[in-house]
């Protein structure tokens, strides 16, 4: 079989941050690392599925909500992948920052979290998806769309 792209990823050399994994046609594909692979601890799942909420939420209440496609966490829970169509890298870039910001000071209930609308609501972290979104908006606060490759050994 041919090995999938995100496979060609060198995860001994990846970072934590925001890279383009792929683009199909008008969609491109985002990995935001939010853990250094094999090296720091994954995200719990409560996090991760909180962080998935609200960051779906967020970003699918703004402009751009058409431009959407689908947010949500790699198997290894090291990060999650973010589809979008027809937006600049600039655009995406500032969207994913704004979510990360929106996560770290999120109040209240979690959207989508009851168990009429949840398939898994007994398992969210509210507080800990807020630590871990702080983390990345340390990482991400100088990041633009000229950091999008993916580091390589040189």
């Amino acid at each position: 079989m041919k090995k999938i792209a995100s496979f060609t990823i060198d995860h001994t050399i990846l970072p934590k941050g925001i890279y383009l994994s792929r683009v199909d046609g008008d969609v491109d594909t985002f990995d935001i690392r939010m853990r250094k692979p094999n090296v720091e601890q994954v995200l719990t799942n409560g996090s991760i599925h909180t962080i998935e909420h609200l960051f779906a939420t967020y970003v699918r209440n703004t402009e751009y909500s058409d431009n959407i496609i689908y947010f949500g966490p790699m198997g290894c829970r090291t990060g999650c992948y973010f589809l979008t169509r027809n937006l600049e890298k600039s655009i995406v870039v500032n969207l994913i920052k704004e979510a990360f910001d929106f996560i770290a000071s999120y109040e209240g209930e979690i959207p989508g979290s009851s168990e009429i609308e949840c398939g898994n609501y007994r398992d969210h972290d509210l507080k800990q998806a807020k630590e871990d979104a702080k983390d990345m908006c340390i990482v991400l606060k100088n990041w633009n769309e000229d950091m999008l490759k993916y580091p390589t050994k040189e």
